[in-house]
């Protein structure tokens, strides 16, 4: 008798990796435009309304809101390519750019957000992406690190739980007119 998986098995990444820093460039930023429409669509739309959705995606992701999020003092984004593909990206965010007032020390780095494309969710790259984030934060300083999941995102709840991160509260993050809850996950640096 054969067992059949009830989701595909995926093949961790075993190629070339590289992690490279968005510029401002009309490119960088359509392309940042187009990943992040693309990643927060595939994870939340199931749960968000459609027009909340929409409207969400026009404004967080707009050219404007982008370059003033890429001007920010303290944020920065970073593609991540495998094998010379697009396959997800990062933001971070130190100091003053910290996006909860209760969790922004000056010891503390925030991973706002930490997407994977859906070609290449599940075979290692949110680690990969996790691992470099925690190499800058050691870097720059910094003695602890801190997220915030969607309250139903069981699978990254799991995966941080993993990556040592402890809940240590929650907030409200606005999609669109629907107030969803962000729990809040912390680690120490050793």
């Amino acid at each position: 008798m054969t067992l059949v998986p009830s989701e595909p098995q995926h093949e961790k990444f075993s190629g070339v990796l590289r992690l490279v820093e968005v510029s401002d460039s009309p490119t960088d930023i359509e392309k940042l435009q187009e990943i992040s429409r693309i990643t927060f669509q595939d994870t939340f739309e199931r749960i968000t309304e459609p027009d909340d959705m929409a409207a969400f995606l026009r404004s967080a992701y707009s050219t404007e809101e982008l370059t003033r999020q890429l001007h920010l003092i303290g944020s920065s984004f970073f593609f991540l390519y495998a094998d010379g593909q697009l396959a997800g990206y990062l933001k971070t965010n130190v100091d003053d750019a910290q996006s909860d007032d209760s969790m922004a020390k000056s010891s503390s780095f925030e991973v706002e957000r930490l997407y994977i494309l859906p070609d290449f969710k599940h075979r290692g790259l949110g680690t990969y992406l996790m691992a470099q984030a925690e190499s800058m934060a050691r870097e720059a300083g910094k003695t602890s690190m801190w997220l915030g999941v969607w309250e139903g995102n069981k699978p990254a709840q799991a995966l941080y739980k993993k990556q040592g991160f402890e809940f240590v509260g929650k907030h409200v993050y606005p999609v669109g007119s629907d107030p969803q809850i962000d729990l809040l996950m912390s680690r120490k640096l050793s």
